[in-house]
């Protein structure tokens, strides 16, 4: 079983992404901004995937990630970027996000992606 934490700060989503990874065997976190997200990774063990939205209040995920690549802890925690916004997406790269998607989703290529990372994260350890 993988730990997974979902920043983002629509509640539908994270709902939504909770109940589905759960239901595939994983076990989640959630923040509702980057700063809950560095909290949360203060405190725990780092996750096997950390799923981004970009747009957040108090943090956003541009912000979170610069920190999160300051750590030394952190940094090579894969992330995977989901945004609403398409301007976004195309910058999404400065992120060194390990793959982006746009909302709304597939939720099953979601799922492909994160089993894979979780797969490649748990062989390296």
């Amino acid at each position: 079983m993988a730990r997974i934490l979902i920043a983002d700060d629509d509640s539908d989503v994270r709902e939504s992404l909770r109940l589905l990874l759960e239901l595939h065997g994983h076990s989640v976190d959630e923040a509702r901004n980057g700063q809950e997200a560095l909290v949360r990774l203060d405190v725990t063990a780092p996750p096997s995937v950390i799923l981004l939205d970009l747009m957040m209040p108090v943090m956003d995920g541009w912000q979170f990630r610069r920190a999160q690549l300051q750590n030394p802890a952190l940094a090579a925690v894969p992330v995977v970027v989901i945004s609403a916004v398409p301007s976004h997406l195309q910058r999404a790269n400065e992120l060194a996000a390990h793959r982006v998607f746009a909302k709304p989703f597939d939720y099953d290529d979601l799922l492909t992606e994160v089993d894979t990372i979780c797969e490649r994260t748990k062989n390296k350890r």
